[in-house]
């Protein structure tokens, strides 16, 4: 029987004020993989709180995952598996059993902002 990860609302609240306008996707997670909270573009996916995030969209998806390692280390990691997107995980500050995974894709070389 595993331990429930439990968050304070003010962890909560400080993870929607840093990443609820990051223009890719954006996950609170547990070290259990469940999703505690995520921003709006990851809702709009599926990515939703109390959902496990490695089943989505399909396990694949998660091959090379650095989730474990960025809380082992307690430093932020990213990689670039398919040289379209960056994914990223964060460690929270406090924290050796929650962090933030957040993805976005590359935008195409030559677009004006």
């Amino acid at each position: 029987m595993t331990n429930k990860i439990t968050v304070t609302s003010e962890e909560i609240a400080s993870f929607h004020q840093m990443w609820d306008n990051f223009p890719g996707i954006a996950r609170l997670i547990g070290r259990d993989h469940i999703i505690i909270a995520a921003n709006q573009n990851a809702i709009a996916r599926g990515y939703k709180p109390g959902v496990c995030c490695a089943t989505l969209p399909s396990a694949t998806n998660h091959r090379g995952c650095l989730a474990m390692q960025t809380l082992a280390e307690g430093k932020g990691m990213a990689d670039n598996p398919d040289g379209t997107s960056i994914r990223g995980w964060l460690p929270v500050s406090g924290r050796d059993d929650v962090y933030v995974h957040f993805s976005l894709t590359v935008p195409k070389a030559g677009i004006d902002n």
